[in-house]
C-alpha cells in the first residue's frame, strides 16, 4: 500500500519532466494484487497538436509484446502442444535450416551450420542466436550485403536470418520470441494475433490491446517523438509500426493502454489469474518468473543506430537473468525493486515492472525516440523509486 502523499511525489516528478520537456508526455500506473494504487497521466500525447496524455491514450508498446506473446506459449506448453526443450525444427522444419553467421570473407557471409538445437526455451529467454541487427554490428552487416530488410519488412520472410551464435552460448536480445509465436501458430493452426485474443487479452479484460487500431482505439493513439537537432522533443510523422502488417509477429506489434497493461501486470502477482479467471497456473508462473537460462547473464547492447537506440541496459552492474519471458534482477535494483522481480520494456521507451516479493507493480508509456534515452531513463527510474519510498 502506498502512503497518502506518494501520489504528489509522482505527480510532482512527471509533472516537472513533461514541463521542462525531458518527455513529452507519458502515462504512469502502479498496481497491487487487489487493484491500482496510482495512475497518472502527464503533458502531451501530440506536442504539435497539443492533445493531452489521457489514462486511457493508446500506445505502440513493441517489444512488451513480447511477455504477453510468452504467455500464449506457456498456455500451450500446459496443454501438452508444445514442449520447453523439444527441437523448434520439428514443429518448424524451417528451424532446420537455419545457420550461424561466422563472419565474412570480403562481403561474403560465413555461414555454418550449428552446433546445438534451437529450442522453444532458447527462444523464449534469448539465446537462441536470433538477435536484432540495431544491436548487432554482424547482423546488421549481413543484411546490407545480401539486401534483407530485416523485421521491419514486416513479412514472415523476414524473420528467416542466420544465427549470431550457436544457440545456448550466450544471450542476445533478438526476434526469437517471433519464432516461438509462430511455434505456437503451427500446433494450433490459429494466428497468433486471433489466439492471444482469445486466450489473454478477451479473459483479462484487456480491452484496447491489438495489433490492428479499431477507430475508437486510432483517435486515442499518441504519437511518436524523436528528437530534433536541438535534442528537444518533437512530433513524428512517421508511423513505427504503419498499417495491417503481413505478419504479425511475438516481438512486438501491438497497441495498449495503461489500464489493459496494469491488467496483465496484476495477472502475474496474482499467480496466473485475475478477478476470477485463470489463464495459467501458478506453477507455470513460478516457472516463467526464474532465471532459465542458467549460468548466463544478460549483458549491455550496444547500439548500431542511435537515432533508434542509446546503448541499452537497465541497471547496469546489476546481475540480470531472463525467465520466460522476461528480464529478472538477480539483486536488489537502485529504485528499491527487489531482486527477482520481472521486467522489459518497448522500443519508444514503454516499461514495465513486476515485483512479486513486494506484491507491486509498475507500468511507464511514453512515445519517444531513442530507445534507452538518458533522460526519460531517469525520469521513469526516479518515478519508480518514489512508489517504493512510498511504500509501507
Amino acid at each position: 500500500m502506498l502512503t497518502a502523499d506518494t501520489g504528489d511525489r509522482i505527480d510532482a516528478i512527471l509533472t516537472e519532466a513533461t514541463g521542462s520537456g525531458r518527455l513529452p508526455g507519458v502515462t504512469f500506473g502502479v498496481f497491487d494484487r487487489a487493484g491500482v494504487q496510482y495512475q497518472g497521466a502527464f503533458g502531451s500525447a501530440d506536442l504539435s497538436t497539443g492533445t493531452p496524455m489521457a489514462l486511457d491514450s493508446v500506445v505502440a508498446i513493441m517489444s512488451m509484446t513480447k511477455p504477453l506473446a510468452g504467455v500464449a506459449c506457456l498456455q500451450l506448453v500446459e496443454t501438452g502442444l508444445l514442449d520447453l526443450d523439444q527441437p523448434a525444427r520439428e514443429i518448424l522444419p524451417e528451424l532446420g535450416d537455419v545457420a550461424v553467421l561466422g563472419g565474412f570473407d570480403g562481403d561474403q557471409p560465413i555461414l555454418r551450420a550449428p552446433r546445438t538445437e534451437i529450442t522453444l526455451r532458447n527462444l523464449l529467454t534469448h539465446s537462441s542466436g536470433f538477435v536484432y541487427e540495431i544491436w548487432n554490428a554482424n547482423q546488421a552487416r549481413y543484411l546490407s550485403v545480401t539486401g534483407g530488410s530485416g523485421v521491419s519488412g514486416g513479412t514472415r520472410a523476414d524473420y528467416h536470418q542466420p544465427l549470431a551464435f550457436d544457440p545456448g552460448d550466450r544471450w542476445e536480445y533478438g526476434i526469437g520470441i517471433d519464432w516461438a509465436g509462430m511455434m505456437a501458430e503451427a500446433v494450433t493452426g490459429i494466428a497468433l494475433e486471433d489466439l492471444m485474443a482469445r486466450r489473454i487479452f478477451e479473459p483479462l479484460g484487456m480491452v484496447d490491446t491489438s495489433y490492428r487500431l479499431s477507430d475508437a482505439m486510432a483517435a486515442r493513439r499518441a504519437t511518436l517523438h524523436t528528437r530534433n537537432k536541438e535534442g528537444r522533443f518533437r512530433a513524428s510523422t512517421a508511423d513505427p509500426i504503419g498499417k495491417d502488417r503481413e505478419f504479425n509477429g511475438g516481438g512486438g506489434g501491438l497497441f495498449s493502454t495503461l489500464d489493459d497493461y496494469g491488467r496483465f501486470v496484476r495477472m502475474n502477482l496474482n499467480g496466473g489469474e485475475l478477478d476470477g479467471v485463470r489463464i495459467l497456473s501458478p506453477e507455470m508462473v513460478a516457472t516463467a518468473s526464474v532465471n532459465q537460462m542458467g549460468d548466463l547473464r544478460v549483458t549491455m547492447l550496444p547500439s548500431n543506430v542511435q537515432a533508434a537506440s542509446a546503448d541499452a541496459e537497465f541497471f547496469p552492474g546489476v546481475p540480470k537473468g531472463w525467465g520466460l519471458s522476461f528480464q529478472i534482477n538477480l539483486e536488489d535494483a537502485p529504485t528499491g525493486r527487489s531482486a527477482g522481480s520481472l521486467s522489459w520494456a518497448g522500443l519508444d521507451n514503454t516499461f514495465f515492472w513486476i515485483d512479486p516479493i513486494r506484491g507491486i507493480g509498475g507500468v511507464f508509456l511514453t512515445q519517444t525516440l531513442p530507445f534507452a534515452d538518458a533522460d526519460v531513463l531517469s525520469v521513469a527510474d526516479a518515478a519508480e523509486a518514489a512508489v517504493y519510498d512510498g511504500l509501507r
